[in-house]
């Protein structure tokens, strides 16, 4: 607080001290956020995320509360996210997502090929653990192979894009069936359920690891799966391997938009 005479004469209090902290403090974001990348972007994009799980209309307060960003600084943002039609305010006086956003969304499903995504995971799995690495969706009482990356060993095992093995044999078949009901059922499951291993069932001499990947409307997108013979399928093999499609399942995940808490925390 300072103190400035005006043309009057008489004293007035100018609240500087605190507009300097909020205009310095971290950005507009109380407890001073240090995260990189364009300041006003970030705190932009944190009013859209306020939006993610939440009832369709949010209110200023809550938005702040959301973002931990002032109340007059996400005022100022919403103006601008309001002006570009990313936020509508609704004559309640609350907020809610705008049109624009629907048409990115339109646009996002009309660039959208799940091969960008799947095959770098593919050819990840198969660089770390040198076995041949596939993705599988349910057709039927069938599973359906999308997406596959070779082995570069010699002895592997020989399935093709396009193939379709039985549904109820295979570490990949019975995560199809586990999951099916999606993210519901991840939430429930046991951490130690979201990797699946199968030895000798589809054919003796093979063996496989597969998890569950899901998309960003809850659903079960496939079974992100690495299989090989049998004979160099160890335990300490098995333990590196699940390792590695967990991780990828849930890079996966991500990269299709859905929700990774459900994963174990080692993924």
């Amino acid at each position: 607080m300072v103190a400035a005479t005006g043309q009057s004469g008489k004293k007035r209090t100018v609240r500087t001290a605190s507009l300097k902290s909020e205009a310095t403090n971290g950005e507009g974001r109380k407890g001073g956020d240090k995260k990189l990348g364009v300041a006003a972007v970030d705190r932009a994009l944190s009013i859209l995320g306020a939006f993610v799980d939440s009832e369709s209309a949010l209110s200023l307060s809550l938005i702040a509360q959301k973002t931990g960003l002032y109340k007059s600084t996400t005022l100022r943002l919403i103006d601008s996210l309001e002006a570009s039609g990313y936020i509508r305010r609704l004559s309640s006086g609350d907020y809610q997502l705008g049109p624009t956003l629907f048409r990115l969304g339109m646009q996002y499903q009309k660039s959208f090929n799940l091969a960008d995504f799947v095959l770098p995971e593919l050819q990840e799995l198969v660089r770390e653990t040198v076995e041949s690495a596939s993705f599988y969706v349910r057709d039927g009482q069938n599973r359906l192979c999308l997406f596959r990356v070779d082995s570069p060993q010699a002895v592997r095992d020989h399935v093709r894009m396009g193939d379709e093995l039985p549904l109820r044999k295979g570490a990949a078949g019975h995560v199809l069936t586990a999951f099916e009901s999606g993210i519901a059922v991840a939430r429930i499951a046991a951490k130690d359920r979201f990797v699946t291993v199968s030895i000798g069932e589809r054919q003796p001499d093979l063996a496989a690891v597969a998890a569950p990947v899901f998309d960003a409307a809850g659903s079960l997108a496939g079974a992100i799966n690495v299989s090989g013979p049998k004979i160099r399928f160890t335990k300490v093999a098995i333990a590196e391997i699940s390792n590695s499609v967990l991780k990828h399942a849930k890079a996966l995940t991500v990269a299709l938009g859905g929700d990774v808490s459900v994963f174990p925390a080692k993924a």
